[in-house]
């Protein structure tokens, strides 16, 4: 199974960022492949983009069915397009409705760099068979 699967199939996924020295975890669904890797969008006006622009390291943690779990520890990488906000819409078209446009100036995409990743059972065993 590949990570955007397990993201897809949890459907509602935590994100944590740090404002200063204070953690922030928000639940997130949106997921997509985009360009070879995970991407997400993010709204400037939020809290999330800010911290993530002093500081883009952030961790991903998603539950499935079988309360397995998986961490993504990354850092977020801004790569905001037109191709890349067409793609998003055509992953998700609800994006419309929510008042995000290409080219609005507030809808980012990003993706994940220097990403590792774990899979555990709720015992705490390796999930093995889960890749990028």
């Amino acid at each position: 199974m590949k990570v955007i699967e397990f993201l897809q199939n949890a459907k509602v996924f935590q994100i944590a960022t740090v404002d200063g020295d204070q953690p922030h975890t928000r639940p997130i669904g949106f997921v997509m492949e985009y360009d070879g890797g995970l991407a997400f969008y993010s709204d400037k006006r939020k809290g999330m983009y800010k911290q993530m622009q002093v500081n883009p390291r952030i961790e991903i943690c998603a539950l499935d069915s079988k309360f397995n779990t998986l961490r993504i520890v990354a850092k977020a990488k801004f790569i905001t397009s037109e191709e890349a906000q067409k793609a998003a819409f055509e992953a998700m078209p609800a994006l419309a409705k929510m008042g995000y446009a290409v080219g609005d100036g507030i809808f980012e995409i990003y993706t994940l760099e220097d990403i590792s990743f774990t899979c555990k059972s709720m015992l705490g065993k390796d999930i093995e068979g889960i890749e990028l």
